[in-house]
């Protein structure tokens, strides 16, 4: 089979997916749960068929009728040729170098990092794509882009602690800025539709927030002025984080809206904000969301529970946007 661009071909044996085949034959396919899930390693069919065992849950009829293939579970029926990026408005997935410039404490399980990349290779990325980070063990993880695209060279990400995780654990205990990592991106096709005039809820469940800050960040620079409305969550009010900046950008911006929801305040949080789910939330506040475009990042269940409640609501399927936040797979599967 033939991935494009860059006319890379290798073989793929019987039975085996087309991941699988890249994986045992060191090619770099953008990927992460492995299971049908996440979404990241969608691919567009310029040539041949594919089959599933199963129908797989990040691939819809609508996506699959449009000539798209979830790379992770696909099996090759013939030869293949495959267009791998995040798109045709989208930059190809590169090897950066980028050194860690800063690191800060967001939240008791959030850190921050800022990462430089060499002045004469920008990453030229969309608001709500993400980068891979490569492991000196053939594993990678995968974080949204937390900021704005600017220059190019300052990259934020937003790293929550994963209880066992290796690579998170060395995030909050080892890491320190000078350090150099090897990155992948952009990649992902959460993005936000320009085209549209409808106003936007987006929808940031715990560091979810990281590409809906970027989003958010870009369209108030952009002089942007359809309404936003912004729902943050988090279990305990210590999970919230960037406070000031979100009143800052509602201060300065009449357009946006933020409301900021807790599942399971301690008592000493003493919060009398929203309390429940974020979807709960939205929904209680806009029982009617066909008017609306709808941005949602966040963990797997919640973004399953947006899924059904805001269709139940009216929401048709192009108008919901969302980024599914899958754990990685163990190396030598990378996310």
């Amino acid at each position: 089979m033939e991935l494009q661009p860059g006319g890379i071909t290798f073989d793929v044996l019987p039975g085996e997916t087309v991941l699988e085949a890249a994986l045992r034959q060191q090619i770099d396919l953008p990927h992460g749960c492995q299971e049908g899930l996440c979404g990241n390693c969608l691919g567009r069919l310029l040539a041949g068929t594919v089959a599933y065992d199963e129908p797989p849950p990040a691939l819809d009829e609508d996506a699959r009728a449009g000539g798209l293939a979830l790379l992770c579970q696909a099996r090759p029926l013939e030869n293949l040729v495959v267009a791998i990026g995040a798109g045709e408005d989208s930059a190809p997935p590169l090897h950066y170098p980028a050194r860690v410039e800063t690191t800060q404490r967001l939240a008791p399980g959030v850190m921050q990092l800022w990462l430089r990349l060499p002045a004469a290779a920008p990453l030229p990325y969309q608001p709500g794509q993400y980068i891979d980070i490569l492991l000196p063990d053939g594993g990678r993880r995968a974080f949204s882009l937390a900021n704005a695209p600017g220059e190019g060279t300052r990259l934020e990400l937003h790293v929550r602690r994963v209880a066992g995780g290796r690579f998170t654990g060395w995030v909050f205990d080892g890491l320190q800025a000078g350090q150099l990592l090897r990155i992948h991106g952009p990649l992902g096709r959460f993005r936000f539709d320009r085209q549209s005039s409808r106003p936007a809820i987006l929808v940031a469940g715990g560091t979810g927030f990281a590409p809906i800050k970027a989003m958010i960040e870009s369209l108030l620079a952009g002089g942007d002025e359809r309404p936003l409305y912004l729902f943050r969550g988090a279990r305990r009010r210590s999970g919230l984080y960037l406070d000031d900046l979100v009143d800052d950008w509602c201060q300065h911006h009449p357009n946006l809206n933020d409301t900021p929801v807790l599942s399971e305040p301690l008592p000493g949080d003493d919060w009398q904000g929203a309390r429940g789910t974020l979807v709960d939330a939205v929904v209680r506040r806009y029982p009617d969301l066909s008017g609306y475009d709808v941005y949602a990042a966040g963990p797997p269940a919640m973004i399953d529970a947006a899924t059904a409640a805001f269709s139940a609501h009216g929401l048709p399927p192009g108008q919901f946007h969302h980024d599914r936040f899958e754990f990685a797979a163990p190396a030598p599967a990378r996310r």
